[in-house]
């Protein structure tokens, strides 16, 4: 887990609100340096005001003031190093250039000019230490070396004192910007990580949601339409039973098989859900996207290939006939096999369309009407009005024209439905062949 910039900006007076510095420690370290080069100067200063002839407190006090410059190294760094090359005449302020130096290379201050103080920095100490062992060579008469001795040892005292310290500023500061930006990187991998959790539960939300809504649309249709048929039949089984016990007989044993087939699909059904749930069981308190959509895969593979078909339209128009509605069945074009969602979307139109022929208009004369056509399957279920007979007293819960309306567009079709100028309701859909090329 990575730390944001809100949460260390929250951290408090312990990483923040020390004028420029970002820690205590970092005080700590600046001021002790501070202190540590102004000691330092201090005493250069005492050799400094013998050699120009001024007050020894005078040179002192100078040393002091310029040493503890050191202590704005991190808010002023230029002028750190701008002191230390001012100071580099009077031989004092070594330790000074040394952390200005690494100070200016670390930090953001445009590459430009870390370089030319560099150089300002690599030809003061050139030049003092040139007259400084110059002097020291002319004044030994018994000391002669070369004449390339005082240049070179010049070049290398004074790029002993600049190279190294602004090499590992730069190499201090290339690292902490490489931090820094993969700190930003991991916090916005966090961030993204963290989106990507909130979507992903929301489309295990959706996923959950629409199997449910699936569900409960495949009950309803396999239900409503066997017990609504069989509330018929036992409407009539009622009015029957006392002047014609054989056709009564013929009624119960109808509702006997209506009831066993609900009974078999409503287990059919169960034990799809059951396997659904046997494949998505997640772990306590999580529920993991994959295995939604696994189990909602799972169980609509299941229901799509137990089915219904369309060639058992014409045992679904039987059924009604035995209900005692007038029903005619009409299909044009040559019957042929179509996507197994597809069939199964007919059939359930059909059904559901018959079904709701029962509920709301008992003794209407119904037509049924299939169309098998180039790359596509029509379907339409019209009735006229009821002619006045009982009402069975089915319940109704609204649900089942918004349930074919999501079945057809689900698969890209077209769906219609309305009362007709007769005084009847029509249901119309068009279904794409999902198989067709």
């Amino acid at each position: 887990m990575t730390v944001t910039g809100a949460d260390r900006e929250a951290a408090g007076p312990t990483t923040r609100g020390y004028w420029w510095w970002g820690r205590r420690r970092s005080v700590a370290l600046d001021v002790g340096l501070a202190l540590v080069s102004a000691l330092e100067c201090a005493l250069e200063g005492v050799s400094f005001a013998g050699d120009t002839g001024l007050p020894v407190p005078f040179g002192v006090l100078f040393g002091l003031l310029a040493g503890s410059v050191l202590v704005l190294r991190r808010r002023w760094p230029i002028a750190v190093v701008l002191v230390s090359i001012a100071t580099t005449p009077a031989e004092m302020g070594f330790l000074m250039a040394i952390v200005g130096l690494y100070t200016l290379a670390a930090s953001e201050v445009p590459r430009r000019i870390t370089v030319v103080l560099t150089g300002m920095t690599l030809v003061g100490t050139f030049i003092v230490s040139y007259v400084r062992l110059r002097q020291t060579v002319d004044a030994d008469a018994d000391f002669g070396p070369g004449v390339w001795y005082v240049p070179v040892v010049s070049l290398f005292m004074s790029l002993g004192l600049t190279a190294p310290s602004v090499l590992f500023g730069l190499y201090v500061g290339a690292r902490r910007r490489l931090m820094e930006s993969l700190r930003e990187r991991a916090d916005s991998l966090e961030r993204e990580l963290s989106l990507l959790a909130d979507r992903a539960e929301e489309r295990a939300e959706w996923a959950r949601t629409e199997e449910r809504t699936r569900i409960a649309r495949e009950m309803h249709d396999v239900v409503a339409h066997r017990v609504s048929l069989m509330v018929v039949h036992a409407a009539a089984l009622q009015a029957v039973a006392p002047k014609d016990p054989a056709k009564a007989v013929r009624n119960a044993a109808l509702v006997g098989d209506m009831g066993r087939q609900a009974l078999t699909e409503l287990r059919e059904m169960l034990g799809v859900l059951r396997s659904g749930d046997a494949l998505a069981a997640p772990p306590a308190g999580s529920v993991p996207l994959a295995s939604v959509g696994r189990a909602a895969a799972a169980a609509a593979a299941v229901v799509v290939d137990e089915g219904p078909r369309l060639c058992e339209v014409e045992a679904l128009v039987a059924q009604s006939r035995e209900a005692g509605m007038t029903v005619e069945l009409s299909v044009e074009g040559e019957l042929r096999a179509y996507a197994p969602e597809v069939e199964q979307t007919a059939y359930r139109v059909v059904q559901e369309a018959l079904t709701n022929v029962h509920k709301h208009a008992a003794g209407a004369r119904t037509w049924v009407r299939l169309a098998h056509r180039g790359a596509e399957v029509a379907m339409q279920v019209e009735n006229g009005p009821s002619d006045g007979a009982a009402d069975a007293g089915l319940p109704s819960g609204g649900n089942g024209l918004v349930g074919m309306r999501e079945r057809v567009l689900g698969l890209g079709g077209v769906f219609v439905s309305g009362p007709t100028d007769a005084g009847g309701f029509r249901v119309s859909a068009v279904l794409p062949d999902a198989g067709a090329v």
